[in-house]
């Protein structure tokens, strides 16, 4: 069995629970208008660049807050880097899923 394969159970617990707690962002999100989406964006990135790292909270949010740019974008430009910056937060919570060996 390769360690790839093997899940950390108190990872999968966090994510869960940061998901659990972020529901209010995620309704947040899905009122905003186009202009608050792309404030967001800008916000979250300077945090992003400020604490110079993801947190598991930052991953959960932006996977949201990406994937409402997504849908909402007006140009092929923003929709492609949306969802480029959604999949690589999937991808971050891919790695936290993952055992440290």
């Amino acid at each position: 069995m390769s360690a790839k394969n093997v899940i950390s159970l108190d990872a999968v617990r966090n994510i869960k629970s940061a998901e659990t707690e972020d529901e209010s962002y995620r309704v947040k999100i899905a009122l905003m208008d186009k202009l608050e989406l792309l404030n967001e964006m800008v916000r979250f990135q300077e945090e992003r660049s400020k604490l110079g790292q993801l947190t598991l909270a930052m991953i959960v949010r932006g996977r949201h807050l990406f994937k409402a740019l997504e849908d909402n974008a007006e140009t092929h430009e923003l929709k492609n880097l949306s969802r480029a910056y959604r999949r690589h937060l999937e991808y971050e919570l891919a790695d936290l899923r993952q055992a440290k060996s």
